[in-house]
């Protein structure tokens, strides 16, 4: 093999920002960098001095270099999180959160609808958040909704109520649908919601107040004993464990880090209208060697891309240049700051972070040990010492309707749900389960065979002898050495009594204690979770098309009417022959037909 040779390639650099990407002789790319100057950064990876062992060992795998050179160092931070996204290199510090975050809605209506959303913003509606979790929302829905009453039904339902709901029989809702409550009063009440969600709690009172004591001066006393409802309501939400800003409507990401014996936690904590809304962890892949401010920049710049920012991030440390809040202003549309909290405030945001960081770093660790162990004893029970990643099958179906197979992965002591695949079978007997099991494993490793991609350790299949069999064929015809084993659940179906089943006809079982066992019950119950779900999403998918499907004269059109009409098949089938009727491209005849079809 001809030893690479980086001296022409960095003669050819010029000294112009851009971005530089090494590949080893697989053409797989190990590191994406970015650089103010292509030439001196690209060259100093080639030194023999001050390179870490780690560095050392990226180096002595390059075969290629790529170069792209931007028109500014912002456009190269930016183009080098876009590829380190896209490409994952094996080299380059990964923060895996391809989740959206949600936001509280309040919609655009002249009866707005609060409601959770997730996804791109859209300028018809207003949005508040983001918010850490989907826990902290929906409570926070849940909190305007005893205080203001607005409604959260979907608009299909809301235009068509005759009377109202069970929400406002609860006190959740003030029944616009049936015109209980007038525009202007419901207006008040969003703005209300508005503001406490701004987090202007005293305007909120204010105006609550003196709604209340006008009402009562003109002898209103219903109407005032719903605002001072309101008040009480509000004074209780309070109370609730928020952090409390005493600057005002400040929104704020506070990011804190911990690291111990390697591994290395970021906290972010949001604050929006002065309100602590919860934090998010973050356990970042290959950050091994970094220091604290090289993890925190990667950070920002890998989690801000193509997402909101608020106007203020509070770090640890002043680990930023200009370029990258100059990059971040430029994409949010308002100036973001990058502030060091060094008292006051800022400084209690930060102590509270970097607590949440430990705490969760710890937990981490004390989990990763309980799984460690778990996979030692799987290691040495199989004798497969080099054991580490595990990709486990099962197939969920009723009767078989709606077949639904699914494959989880197990690696580096925890469940990898971004790798996770479900396969809708179809061209099968129903119910034939053999069949299922082939067609799911044949789509899975017929691209695995000849490849380098990555292969399983060991792949558990959730299934007696006959689906063993099965994933041992499928193995032959693909020319694939995998090790396999059967997870059959034992005579009574009783968890600790799983019987293992080996391609050799073997049959084993491990003690009900046995962390090793405690390990398959974890990945084959992970199977079966993901199996079932998708099941159940296929089959009432199925099931909600075809009821309306089988009716002669219901095409796909006026199926979409009757759903959007109503809001649902269940709305669909509770409906008068008169009211199925009144839905654009219904005739009375055809309306007859839906309903004695529905209800036969």
């Amino acid at each position: 093999m001809v030893e690479f040779d980086p001296k022409p390639i960095l003669a050819s650099l010029p000294l112009l920002p851009g971005v530089y990407r090494y590949y080893d002789k697989n053409d797989v790319v190990l590191y994406v960098g970015k650089a103010r100057q292509l030439k001196k950064r690209v060259s100093s990876y080639f030194q023999k001095t001050n390179i870490s062992p780690r560095i050392s060992l990226m180096v002595s795998h390059i075969a290629r270099i790529e170069t792209t050179v931007t028109r500014s160092e912002a456009e190269a931070l930016l183009l080098e999180n876009n590829l380190i996204k896209s490409l994952k290199p094996r080299y380059n510090i990964l923060f895996r959160d391809d989740k959206s975050y949600p936001y509280i809605v309040l919609t655009g209506q002249a009866y707005p609808r609060l409601t959770y959303y997730r996804g791109m913003p859209n300028k018809q509606h207003q949005y508040f958040g983001p918010y850490p979790n989907s826990y902290a929302a929906k409570e926070s829905i849940q909190l305007l909704q005893r205080i203001f009453r607005i409604r959260t039904c979907e608009d299909s339902v809301y235009h068509n109520r005759t009377r109202p709901c069970l929400l406002h029989q609860i006190n959740r809702c003030t029944a616009p649908c049936v015109k209980l409550i007038s525009e202007v009063d419901y207006q008040t009440d969003v703005h209300c919601a508005v503001l406490l969600l701004q987090g202007k709690h005293k305007e909120v009172e204010t105006t609550l107040r003196a709604a209340m004591e006008a009402a009562a001066e003109v002898q209103h006393y219903e109407h005032a004993a719903v605002l001072r409802d309101q008040l009480r309501a509000l004074h209780t939400v309070q109370q609730k464990q928020f952090v409390e800003s005493t600057g005002g409507t400040t929104d704020a990401d506070i990011i804190a880090l911990a690291i111990s014996e390697g591994a290395v936690c970021v906290n972010l904590a949001m604050v929006r209208g002065g309100r602590h809304l919860g934090d998010k962890h973050f356990f970042p892949e290959h950050a091994e060697e970094l220091s604290a401010d090289e993890i925190v920049l990667a950070f920002i710049a890998q989690h801000y891309l193509n997402r909101a920012v608020p106007p203020l991030l509070v770090l640890a440390a002043e680990c930023d240049d200009g370029t990258l809040s100059a990059l971040l202003s430029e994409q949010a549309g308002h100036q973001v700051r990058i502030s060091t909290a060094t008292a006051g405030e800022r400084r209690q945001w930060l102590e509270m972070a970097q607590k949440n960081a430990e705490l969760a770093l710890g937990q981490r660790k004390m989990q990763q040990g309980g799984q460690s162990l778990r996979l030692e004893r799987l290691q040495a029970w199989l004798e497969m010492p080099d054991l580490q990643r595990i990709e486990c099958f099962d197939i969920s179906h009723t009767m078989g309707e709606a077949t639904v197979a699914s494959c989880v992965v197990y690696e580096n002591l925890d469940m990898r749900s971004a790798q996770y695949r479900r396969y809708n079978i179809s061209g099968i007997t129903p119910g034939d389960d053999y069949a299922a099991m082939r067609q799911a494993m044949t789509r899975r490793y017929q691209k695995l065979a000849g490849s380098e991609a990555v292969r399983p350790d060991l792949i558990l299949i959730d299934g007696g002898l006959g689906q063993l069999h099965v994933a041992m064929q499928v193995m032959q015809e693909l020319c694939l050495e995998l090790a396999l084993v059967g997870v059959a659940k034992g005579v009574e179906r009783k968890a600790g009594m799983e019987q293992l089943i080996f391609p050799d006809g073997s049959s084993r079982q491990l003690a009900p204690d046995d962390p090793a066992l405690h390990l398959i019950q974890q990945i084959r119950d992970e199977a079966h979770r993901f199996a079932i779900t998708g099941h159940r999403a296929r089959r009432g998918k199925a099931r909600t098309a075809s009821a309306l499907q089988e009716i002669s004269g219901v095409g796909d059109k006026r199926r979409r009417s009757l759903l959007t009409h109503f809001g649902g098949l269940r709305e669909v089938e509770q409906a008068s022959i008169e009211q199925l009727a009144q839905v654009e491209g219904i005739s009375k005849s055809l309306a007859e037909a839906i309903f004695q079809q529905l209800h036969q």
